[in-house]
């Protein structure tokens, strides 16, 4: 087995980009999202979790969109993935966890970015918004 080339990689983050900003505008479910998660060779997954605490650390969150992205991800407060993302200030080591524990992982990362994206999307990118990201057509939800 070969390791992918750089333009796979590419790729591969341009993807979890649009899935992620697509859960965090609506456009495509949480449970699609994490489907789609589930689906990704096992280490991809530990990429993606990387890539999402990325966009979470971007969109500078808060520990009152952690505790409302867990409300959102029907994850339970006590579980690693919920505590990490409270913590004042919040801990990113998700790609650390147990396999066992990544798609709960993943659905507290991304409800949390969409807490913070939504926010910031209202106070700095109302009207003339520049950022792609915050572009995305409208498409039809894909598994």
């Amino acid at each position: 087995m070969t390791e992918p080339s750089s333009d796979d990689g590419s790729a591969c983050r341009r993807e979890t980009e649009r899935v992620v900003n697509e859960i965090a505008q609506g456009l495509r479910t949480l449970d699609a999202g994490e489907g789609w998660f589930s689906g990704l060779a096992p280490t991809r997954r530990q990429e993606a979790l990387q890539e999402v605490a990325g966009y979470a650390i971007q969109a500078h969150i808060t520990a009152a969109d952690g505790r409302a992205g867990v409300a959102r991800s029907g994850v339970k407060p006590t579980a690693n993935p919920s505590v990490m993302i409270c913590m004042e200030p919040p801990r990113y080591g998700f790609a650390g966890l147990p396999p066992a524990e990544y798609a709960k992982a993943f659905r507290v990362l991304v409800s949390v970015f969409a807490v913070a994206d939504t926010r910031r999307r209202e106070m700095y990118c109302k009207g003339d918004c520049g950022h792609a990201w915050h572009n995305l057509p409208v498409v039809t939800e894909q598994p």
